[in-house]
């Protein structure tokens, strides 16, 4: 798993790459509090050597929980910068500050 934060010069948004490598997995989702926990709205494409991966944009200085969707199982990224219990999801959420 692995989490690439890309600051643009003069602009308000931070490119955050998500990938992990779920190799027999056909469906992989990042959801957080920045697309409402929607399974749908930012799937990442499976590559050939089985890593999913995927970009989204968020605004600089804030703090976002996420996790990952891998057929159906939650997956935290072990290189979160955080971690945050959640009572919703009976567990932990990764935490990305920007």
């Amino acid at each position: 798993m692995a989490i690439k934060k890309q600051y643009l010069k003069n602009k308000s948004n931070c490119k955050v790459t998500f990938s992990i490598v779920a190799k027999d997995a056909d469906n992989v989702s990042v959801i957080g509090d920045f697309n409402h926990w929607n399974e749908k709205a930012d799937p990442l494409k499976k590559l050939k050597n089985g890593t999913f991966k995927g970009t989204v944009d968020l605004q600089k200085g804030q703090s976002y929980e996420f996790r990952y969707v891998v057929d159906g199982d939650y997956v935290n990224d072990e290189e979160a910068d955080d971690y945050l219990w959640n009572d919703f999801a009976a567990g932990e959420n990764g935490v990305l500050n920007l």
